[in-house]
Formats: structure tokens, C-alpha cells, sequence
């Protein structure tokens, strides 16, 4: 077997026949599951759109015992590399696996939640969509949430997973309490905070660089019935990040269940303009409500407020007039609408539904995410925001706050210093060229914005980072640098694992001293 995979990995022969040899491999390592070749063709892609890497083979694994083979048989060989897939949504290829294996996570999470009085079970291939659902037939639900729910469990927990509720309960890294992990070394191991603590914090924002999540226990509450959606107008930034923050760092019952923002064209764009603010059909933002000197581009904080059949109408209204009435908004350009909990939690589902339909979904997405302290926020956005992208980017503009506090430092994730910092996504969504701008330009654009904030010193970190040479990975986690060299020696010595974030290469194994 070992002589098969060593021979395929240096030969590279056009003329042979993949089909075969892939079938190959999946009889050598006696794995239950099944090797889908014509699906590798998939797997070389990611939702970003940006790069095309084919791999040896798409396996799709029935147990997490073939996830371990699968390791350690790539293991003995000199160059075979490893990369978990969940649901493709990467941007920047992270997924993929130059010539290496892809495995559909997917494929584990078949009836693979299994939900307690104060937990549940999740397969690391579980959509959390699908834990909602089945957590709500239960009343109940996980705490922190992301705002896209079809992203797999294993893939959110290997970053972060952030959304309108961190900062209140943290990241989902942050509300999970044991992983199984298969190590690069393809031993399965069970960890917590007692139990392999290096290897549980280690996994959790590792981007995969340490162990591939086969299984998490998701910390639970319960579900509220319904939510009081709200949308408020800002057109100064200072007045915005004030009221933000003055709500993200109020005690749990003199608040919102949910805090975000974003920031929109002052103009009656479909996509990027006033016209994205109204929550329902019947409402319109009327821009004679705006002050004569507003600028080029607006403020939106979105809020939420959970309650449940039993309360009262009455109370509801109370609660969210008393909490309004100590904000700074633009008078009477507020949007509010009662939705179950389970419709807003899915709210980006129908997003996805009208961009699959205008073609927009399967266009590439040059996303940029970053963390971005609150002490530069300001410069950012009279530079970015008022000046390079004040069309908008043709899909939303998000900034929040969140709060340092609410975050382990245990973990490999690396955020801004300060208590408070701010979450901006820039979440292209534009007709692929030449209807849309080229994606090289859009490319240009993010690195203009990332060169700008290194150049003026500010303190913010690439959240979902994508950088290609070992210094400017250093420069990236700081002094957490030798933390995760030494954590990818323990646990993946011969960085077989995660090859498409391009941290440490298989290939001449140069996992940093």
C-alpha cells in the first residue's frame, strides 16, 4: 500500500488512469468508505471562487476510524496531505488538498445529533442548520450562532464562529465543552478543558492545523418562541459605535438578545443602498427623514429581541421602547417585525435563495473578514467605508462590536488587543465579470485595504485569514506564534493536515524549529 501511495505522489503521469488509481488507494486502506472521483472535479473549488486546486481524490468517509486510517496511512507516505471539506464554503481555499485527499465531512452526519437537557452530540460534519432544527424539537437550542447556518460544526469551531450573539455568550468556540479530534498522527482522541486540554483549545480556531473535529458538544439553553427584529438609521459613525457599544456592554437583562451593523450607500441601489434596510415589503426607508448634511454612506444597527408565545404583546412593546429610547438613531427611521425564532436564525437562507436565482451565488466572492480594535475603527471607516467603498461592495458591509472578554485566549484563534473590538465583513456579492468587476480587481481592492491598516500600524487581525508565506503567518498570530508551531509538532508533525491554508508544507515538512 505504502509503495502504491509513494509511487502515484512522485510519478504525476498524465497517461495513467485517476479512476484507477484512487480505487486503488481505497482498497489498500481497506476503508468502509467510498472514493467519489468524478466528485474531486467539486472539491477543487470553494464557495470564494478564487482558486481551483484538484485533488487525488474526493473520499467520503462512514466513520470517523476511517477518517484515523485515512491519516495514518498518509502518514507513511513522504507527501500525501489531508484536507477536511464541510460544505465548500471557504473562500480562499482552504479546503482543498494540492494532489492530496479531500474528505466530505458531510458524510459523517447522518442522524448525528443527539441532544441533552443542557447539550448535544454533533458530528463535525453537521450543518448548523440541521442542529437548530433538531435541537428545537427539544425547546431548545445552542447559544452562539453564526449568521450563515449552512456551514458544517467542525468547520465554524476550527475558526470561531461569530454572529449578533457573541457578545454575549462568545464565539462558538467559546461554547463548546469536549471535541473527538483525529490528530495528524490519526489518533482519535477525546478533549476538554480536563482531558487533552493542549489538543481541545489547540482545535478550536486551529484552522484545522492540529486535528480534523470528528464530533462536538455544543452547550444548549432554551429557545425563545419568537424575536422583535429592528433595524435603526445612523448617519454619523460616532453616534453608531457609541450606541453599539453601549449595548454590547450592558448586563444580559438591559439589552438586546442580539447586536449587529452594518453600513450602506446613501443611495437607492437594490443591493448596497437604502432600499437593503426595510425588514418587510410594506416598509420604505424615506430619505427625506435624513438630515441635509448627511454623507455617502449610512449606518444600520440591527437588534433583536427574544420573547415567547406566553409574553404579552404589551410587555414586548414596552421592553423595546424603553431600550430605544436611550439610543441616538435618526428620528423615525426605524424598522421592526415579529418572526419566529427558528425564521430569523435562517434569515440568510432566503439571501441565498435570490442569489442562486440571479446567478450571483456561484460567482466568486472575494470576501475579506477582519478584526479591527476599536482604538483604529474610526480611521478605518473614514478611509474605507466613506472613501474606497463608499458604492458598497454589492452584498452587505457588516461591523459590530464584540468583547475581547468573551473569548479564550487558550485557543489558537488570535483577535486585536482592547476590550472591544469590531467584526468588518465585506461580503462581495457581484454578477461574475463582465457583467461584475474582474475578480483580480476585487482581489486588489482587499489587499489595498489589508496594506493600508498594516502600513498605519493598526491593530486588527484577518479573521478566516488567508496569507501564503511563513512571515506573514508569524506576523499574524504574534507572539501565539511558538504556541501553534510547537501544538502543529505535537499533534501533526508531519503537517499532513489542513495543506490549503498554507501555514506548513508536507512536501519538504518545514514545520518551523
Amino acid at each position: 500500500m505504502i509503495a502504491y501511495l509513494e509511487r502515484f505522489v512522485h510519478e504525476n503521469d498524465a497517461e495513467s488512469n485517476q479512476d484507477d488509481d484512487v480505487s486503488t488507494i481505497s482498497n489498500a486502506l481497506e476503508l468502509k468508505s467510498t472514493i467519489d472521483a468524478a466528485a474531486a472535479v467539486s472539491a477543487s473549488k470553494d464557495f470564494g471562487g478564487i482558486y481551483s486546486v484538484e485533488p487525488l481524490a474526493f473520499l467520503k468517509p462512514s466513520s470517523t476510524e476511517d477518517v484515523a486510517r485515512l491519516i495514518r496511512a498518509a502518514s507513511s507516505s513522504p507527501n500525501l496531505t489531508v484536507a477536511a471539506r464541510g460544505n465548500g464554503h471557504s473562500i480562499n481555499g482552504q479546503a482543498m488538498a494540492d494532489r492530496g485527499i479531500v474528505l466530505d465531512m458531510r458524510s459523517l452526519a447522518t442522524g448525528s445529533i443527539h441532544v441533552g437537557s443542557a447539550y448535544a452530540d454533533v458530528s463535525g460534519g453537521a450543518l448548523w442548520e440541521e442542529v437548530l432544527k433538531r435541537c428545537l424539537e427539544f425547546g431548545l437550542a445552542p447559544r452562539s450562532w453564526t449568521d450563515y447556518l449552512s456551514l458544517t460544526v467542525g468547520g465554524t469551531l476550527s475558526n470561531g464562529g461569530v454572529s449578533g450573539q457573541a457578545f454575549r455568550y462568545g464565539p462558538q468556540t467559546s461554547n463548546v465543552t469536549e471535541l473527538e479530534v483525529v490528530n495528524g498522527k490519526g489518533e482519535t482522541l477525546i478533549c476538554s478543558e480536563s482531558e487533552n486540554p493542549d489538543l481541545f483549545f489547540g482545535s478550536l480556531g486551529g484552522l484545522g492545523q492540529f486535528g480534523i473535529i470528528t464530533r462536538a458538544r455544543i452547550l444548549l439553553q432554551p429557545a425563545p418562541d419568537m424575536v422583535r427584529w429592528i433595524r435603526l438609521v445612523y448617519t454619523e459613525f460616532e453616534d453608531f459605535t457609541r450606541d453599539a457599544e453601549f449595548l454590547v456592554t450592558r448586563s444580559e437583562n438591559d439589552s438586546f438578545d442580539y447586536v449587529e451593523g452594518f453600513v450602506f450607500s446613501n443611495n437607492d441601489n437594490p443591493l448596497t443602498g437604502r432600499p437593503t434596510v426595510p425588514l418587510h415589503p410594506t416598509q420604505e426607508f424615506d430619505p427625506n427623514l435624513l438630515p441635509r448634511c448627511t454623507g455617502s454612506v449610512l449606518y444600520c444597527l440591527e437588534l433583536a429581541l427574544h420573547y415567547n408565545n406566553t409574553d404579552h404583546p404589551s410587555t414586548v412593546d414596552t421592553a423595546v421602547t424603553r431600550q430605544l429610547a436611550r439610543l441616538g438613531f435618526v428620528e423615525r427611521l426605524e424598522f421592526q417585525v415579529d418572526l419566529s425564532y427558528m425564521e430569523f436564525l435562517l434569515r440568510v437562507k432566503r439571501a441565498e435563495e435570490d442569489a442562486k436565482a440571479n446567478g450571483m451565488w456561484d460567482a466568486p466572492h472575494p470576501w475579506l473578514n477582519l478584526f479591527v480594535s476599536k482604538s483604529d475603527v474610526a480611521e478605518f471607516d473614514r478611509v474605507v467605508f466613506k472613501n474606497l467603498l463608499k458604492e458598497g461592495v454589492g452584498g452587505p458591509m457588516l461591523i459590530y462590536p464584540l468583547l475581547r472578554s468573551k473569548w479564550d485566549n487558550r485557543t489558537s484563534t488570535v483577535l486585536p488587543d482592547g476590550e472591544i473590538f469590531y467584526l468588518v465583513a465585506l461580503l462581495r456579492f457581484s454578477p461574475a465579470y463582465p457583467k461584475g468587476p474582474s475578480v483580480d480587481k476585487l482581489i486588489d481592492q482587499n489587499k489595498d485595504i489589508v496594506n493600508y491598516c498594516f502600513a498605519k500600524g493598526f491593530d486588527f487581525k484577518l479573521y478566516l485569514p488567508h496569507y501564503r508565506t511563513e512571515k506573514e503567518w508569524k506576523r499574524h498570530f504574534g507572539n501565539q506564534w511558538s504556541r501553534f508551531v510547537q501544538r502543529k509538532l505535537n499533534f501533526d508533525p508531519k503537517a499532513i493536515l489542513a495543506p490549503g491554508q498554507k501555514i506548513f508544507s508536507r512536501r519538504i515538512n518545514n514545520i518551523p524549529q
